[in-house]
């Protein structure tokens, strides 16, 4: 298993150091910055204060597309309203979505923006959405708090456990059933912004792993079905004769 951090567009190099200070402190490594270069800073470096290690080789990319490309779970946090989403979980209901997935699934945490935090088009790459729960919605938590809050809730999980290098090279199962209703979706003509293929989109983050195997095999039976009703050259001809 791995877990990896993901800062988007972070406005202060200080808040990248506290965050990097943060997953040393909780037993993480894997720090990513997306169309930044923050952490390279001196401020970054300061209040890093003994995790230098994890500025020096966090990955700089130029979008949210190529950050987590390679990953099998993206769970975006959140302190907005998404009227698009009806779940939004605390951080403390994370572990079991995470767990019930194959033992070598790559997990990206994602942080927006201090000022804005994550956009709508970014919230839609997002499998899950998650929110920490505040007493008061002022005075906010800031990046370097929150990723500490995330990094605590999540150490117990082993995040430093070897991946097996062959079932990295496969395709994550839960990304090859989201394309595979995409386009049973579109065969029996679902939009993929009607509210049906919103709540499916939304509710395949939070299956174990044997349920996305049980849905892979529901799919290609319907898809077999589909395809076995679909009318044949012949049948149009005989339907076409007077």
């Amino acid at each position: 298993m791995q877990i990896i951090f993901i800062l988007v567009e972070p406005v202060l190099a200080e808040n990248v150091g506290a965050a990097a200070r943060a997953l040393k402190t909780m037993g993480f490594d894997q720090l990513r910055l997306v169309n930044s270069q923050r952490h390279r800073e001196d401020k970054a470096r300061w209040v890093a204060h003994g995790s230098g290690d994890i500025l020096q080789q966090a990955q700089s990319f130029p979008d949210l597309k190529n950050a987590i490309n390679d990953l099998d779970l993206v769970i975006g946090t959140t302190a907005k309203k998404r009227h698009q989403r009806n779940y939004i979980y605390p951080p403390q209901e994370l572990k079991p979505f995470i767990t019930n997935k194959s033992d070598n699934i790559r997990v990206g945490i994602l942080f927006g923006r201090e000022d804005q935090g994550l956009a709508n088009d970014e919230i839609s790459s997002c499998d899950l959405l998650t929110s920490i729960p505040l007493a008061a919605s002022y005075p906010s938590l800031n990046l370097g708090q929150a990723v500490m809050l995330y990094a605590w809730e999540l150490s117990q999980l082993n995040p430093r456990e070897a991946i097996n290098q062959q079932d990295t090279e496969e395709k994550s199962q839960l990304r090859a059933l989201q394309q595979k209703l995409k386009r049973l979706l579109v065969s029996i003509d679902i939009n993929d912004t009607s509210k049906e293929a919103l709540w499916i989109e939304e509710r395949l983050g939070v299956l174990a792993e044997r349920d996305i195997h049980l849905m892979h095999t529901l799919v290609n039976s319907v898809q077999r079905s589909l395809s076995n009703k679909q009318p044949t050259q012949s049948d149009n001809d005989e339907t076409e004769a007077p």
